[in-house]
């Protein structure tokens, strides 16, 4: 009878730490999951939009073309960016508009026509703000920030 008891207890010991270590592993993957989810989730969100303008008589119109502004924003020809640009004078991977250290960035990708930010042609990375136009090709986007 001594043996049968010490028996049941080690199983009984065994099945406990069994069931201990499957809620731990449940735990850390839960969490891993939420922090994965956050994640994507801010990387899909919209921070602003960017807004097609287009000159007509002298005077710039909105045009009703508009682009949600993702943490990093891809402009060009190519059906992988994030606003495609169907104008001759757009590169494939024209441009980029990113946020960095809770600034927003617009760089020009070497492209062959460049880009302009408030009708000023930029050569480097360049910070920045809510109103400002960013120009590819004979394109132009408002940049509207939330």
């Amino acid at each position: 009878m001594d043996l049968d008891v010490t028996l049941f207890l080690l199983r009984l010991v065994s099945a406990t730490l069994l069931l201990a270590i499957l809620a731990a592993l449940f735990v850390v993957m839960w969490k891993e999951y939420k922090g994965i989810t956050k994640q994507i989730e801010a990387n899909r969100r919209s921070y602003g939009k960017l807004t097609v303008i287009q000159m007509i008589d002298n005077s710039f119109v909105l045009t009703g073309d508009v682009f949600p502004l993702l943490v990093m924003t891809s402009l060009g020809r190519s059906p992988t960016n994030n606003v495609i640009i169907e104008d001759t004078f757009a590169s494939s991977e024209h441009a980029v508009i990113a946020l960095r250290d809770g600034q927003w960035w617009l760089e020009d990708r070497n492209s062959k026509n460049g880009t302009t930010l408030n009708d000023v042609d930029i050569n480097q990375a360049i910070v920045i703000t809510n109103g400002d136009m960013i120009g590819i090709g004979e394109k132009r986007y408002r940049l509207d920030l939330e």
